[in-house]
């Protein structure tokens, strides 16, 4: 962002940023109450063949998320960060209203290939916000794009239930017409962050998942630190993925109880993005924040595999604030390796990394499930997934101790 560029419009720029990947985890949790319910109208009420395509729609999201991450965030350092954000958040509006007139099992497949290529823009904004803040401020920065994931988190499920409870289609319309909006106010107060002095050519070697992951490869400075960020991912997908099996299996919780439980790892995103990240970061240090959060973080998990009672849900949710230091210190650190220029090359390797652990974490920790809680395990081991996600964390812990 040029220097001409005023504090209010630079605030007004980064709340536009904070919005959009709102809505892009709004897209993700929107659908979890209301889309089953959708298709099991399409199959004619067949539970079991919605319960199949459910899992084959969630699949393809989490696909086009990891195709198009890389191939976005190299073309916002071709052409700017500024016309792939905006055009992204257009391309997820109208995701929502296919969604909304989806008269077929295929249209809906097909609105959500839209919908994972519109919201794979979070590794344009995360580039956006690195191009606008000092290296000393974008751990703060990054903690609050975390924030706004644990707001999406929050009213994705919530949205979705409240409005779909009588129309499952009436939340898609909301979210696109607050999509639409958002679009509109992005024309107006969203500057270009990335010079045309600092842009790079598209390349198709480096826009894609295989060549993001090169390229992550190729820097000294970034490979302990991939491993690290495809470590984290790959641990925290065992809460969209087995904490409502678990939580109703060991603790015999009710869809009240998990979604209050749910809710609370939400709030305590937002609170530890958004509040405390900043501070921690500057009394600490990226390394050392990271430390301590992938320690917590695992021994958070530690508590919720072997805790006896659903109380202990609560201490390990405590416990585990501060791993929510570590993305945004990871990131922060990140991006004080490369140039200007590739600062889209990085988030959108890093987003392919994440939607790699999207793809692969959800057949592991449901695997290690079925056998915690079937005859041939030694003992009932219901808290498998989330002790496999605690030493998945101390792994990164060992790593980012050993590299930095």
């Amino acid at each position: 962002m040029n220097e001409t560029t005023g504090k209010a419009s630079r605030r007004a720029a980064v709340a536009f940023i904070f919005v959009t990947v709102t809505l892009d985890m709004l897209a993700f949790g929107l659908v979890v109450p209301v889309l089953p319910r959708l298709v099991v109208q399409f199959e004619g009420g067949d539970y079991g063949r919605a319960a199949t395509f459910t899992g084959i729609v969630t699949t393809v999201w989490a696909a086009m998320q990891l195709l198009a991450m890389p191939v976005l965030g190299a073309l916002s350092d071709r052409f700017g960060r500024r016309p792939v954000v905006l055009f992204s958040t257009l391309g997820l509006s109208i995701s929502f209203a296919l969604i909304a007139l989806s008269r077929s099992l295929a249209w809906l497949v097909a609105a959500r290939v839209v919908s994972g290529i519109a919201s794979a823009n979070i590794s344009t904004a995360s580039a956006y916000i690195a191009d606008v803040t000092p290296p000393e401020g974008r751990a703060k920065a990054f903690g609050m794009l975390s924030a706004a994931f644990g707001l999406g988190f929050i009213l994705g499920p919530v949205v979705g239930g409240l409005l779909g409870d009588g129309d499952p289609k009436l939340p898609f319309w909301v979210a696109a017409g607050l999509a639409l909006l958002n679009f509109a106010y992005g024309l107006w107060v969203l500057p270009e962050s990335l010079a045309p002095e600092n842009r790079r050519p598209f390349t198709f070697k480096s826009a894609n998942p295989w060549g993001a992951v090169r390229f992550l490869g190729s820097r000294p400075g970034l490979r302990a630190l991939s491993v690290v960020t495809f470590l984290g991912a790959v641990a925290n997908v065992v809460w969209p993925s087995m904490f409502v099996l678990f939580a109703g299996y060991r603790w015999h919780w009710s869809p009240r109880d998990v979604g209050l439980a749910l809710g609370g790892v939400g709030v305590s995103s937002m609170v530890v993005g958004g509040v405390l990240v900043g501070p921690a970061v500057r009394m600490l240090g990226e390394r050392w924040a990271m430390r301590i959060g992938l320690l917590c973080g695992s021994i958070g998990f530690a508590a919720m595999a072997y805790g006896p009672s659903g109380t202990w849900f609560w201490i390990a949710l405590v416990i585990q604030m501060p791993a929510g230091f570590t993305n945004a210190a990871v990131q922060a650190t990140m991006s004080q390796t490369v140039a200007t220029n590739e600062q889209g090359a990085l988030q959108g390797a890093t987003g392919a990394l994440r939607s790699m652990a999207d793809l692969i974490a959800p057949g592991l920790f449901a695997a290690s499930f079925t056998w915690g809680v079937g005859p041939n395990a030694p003992f009932s081991m219901p808290g498998l997934p989330f002790a496999i996600a605690s030493a998945l964390l101390l792994l990164g812990a060992l790593v980012a101790q050993g590299a930095l």
